[in-house]
């Protein structure tokens, strides 16, 4: 597998490694230096649902007037909880329009408690269900504000969608690289790791009152409501104070400190099962700390009803000390 990213964690299971994930990881310390990296930080990926604060921020810059929890819904790949579904309904309301506008597709929560509730009540899928149904309220309701038209919102040539394409390029310091179609069917903007970490801390240490820093302070206040009541990001961002970060499908996840300390994850497969372990490993190496971080760094492995092992991140295993500002690992 030659230029294959380094393996970032592996399962073990009675003492024997079963399986292991490669990865990449980026971390900037609050200069904006490299921290250090492993695997491959130039080359673009889609960050999926990581890229929501910064369309956040395009939606706030377009007009969108939301605040608090509706905000971090805005940006949520969230659980599809009641109070999830409840939110998203408030933020359509109070631009005159219903669930029947949304174009993200139907879906039953991801949360398995609010799911089995939905099919117990006679429920199916729907659209307000939807993960990324926050999102898609927040645009539309930002194309109500800007007296743009709504039904054809997920666009990539609506002028929300070209607004919200310059404004991550604008955080992440580099220009989009590719333009895909995300699951829930809205443009998809490829960057690379380390852009995806400036956005981050970009967005940390932007001013007061700026469109930036109300996603910023919205998530961090409001973590549930960008994730769910039993998820580990909303654990990590209640865990460490300062601390806002959003994952993303297919195992992405980008996390800033309020001083701009910042790291971006990848998982190379895909595999969510690695993708907490290895960012509280990062912030270890960091130098955070917290009881999330103690909790997340490792995840217990199953058998027969108890324990029997455990998913470890291997990056703190013999990653060098950064001598210039970088550390790389083959």
């Amino acid at each position: 597998m030659a230029g294959a990213p380094p393996v970032v964690a592996e399962v073990v299971r009675s003492g024997f490694v079963e399986a292991r994930h490669r990865g990449s990881v980026l971390a900037l310390n609050a200069d904006g230096s490299v921290a250090f990296a492993l695997g491959d930080v130039t080359t673009p990926i889609f960050p999926r649902s990581a890229n929501k604060p910064m369309q956040a921020v395009g939606m706030l810059r377009a007009g969108l007037d939301v605040d608090g929890e509706l905000l971090a819904l805005v940006s949520a790949s969230h659980s599809g909880e009641r109070f999830h579904v409840d939110g998203v309904r408030r933020i359509l309301a109070a631009v005159g329009l219903d669930e029947s506008a949304l174009r993200c597709p139907p879906s039953l929560p991801l949360d398995e408690a609010a799911a089995h509730e939905v099919i117990k009540a006679g429920g199916s899928p729907s659209r307000v269900a939807m993960n990324c149904s926050g999102k898609h309220a927040g645009m539309l309701a930002a194309c109500v504000r800007a007296g743009w038209p709504t039904d054809t919102y997920c666009d990539p040539t609506h002028p929300l969608q070209v607004l919200i394409r310059q404004t991550v390029e604008e955080l992440a310091g580099e220009k989009v690289s590719h333009t895909g179609v995300d699951g829930c069917g809205a443009p998809l903007f490829a960057l690379s790791l380390t852009g995806l970490a400036r956005a981050f801390r970009a967005l940390a240490l932007a001013p007061a009152g700026s469109p930036e820093a109300r996603v910023v302070a919205a998530i961090r206040a409001h973590p549930t409501w960008t994730s769910g009541t039993r998820r580990d990001e909303a654990a990590l961002i209640r865990s460490v104070p300062g601390l806002f970060g959003k994952s993303g499908a297919e195992a992405t996840y980008a996390v800033a400190l309020a001083d701009g300390r910042a790291v971006a994850v990848k998982i190379e497969d895909g595999g969510q099962r690695v993708r907490p372990v290895v960012m509280a490993a990062a912030l270890r190496r960091l130098g955070v700390s917290s009881p999330a971080i103690d909790e997340q760094v490792t995840t217990p492995v199953r058998g027969g009803g108890r324990v029997v092992g455990t998913i470890r991140a291997t990056i703190l295993d013999d990653l060098p000390a950064a001598g210039d500002g970088v550390a790389t690992r083959d």
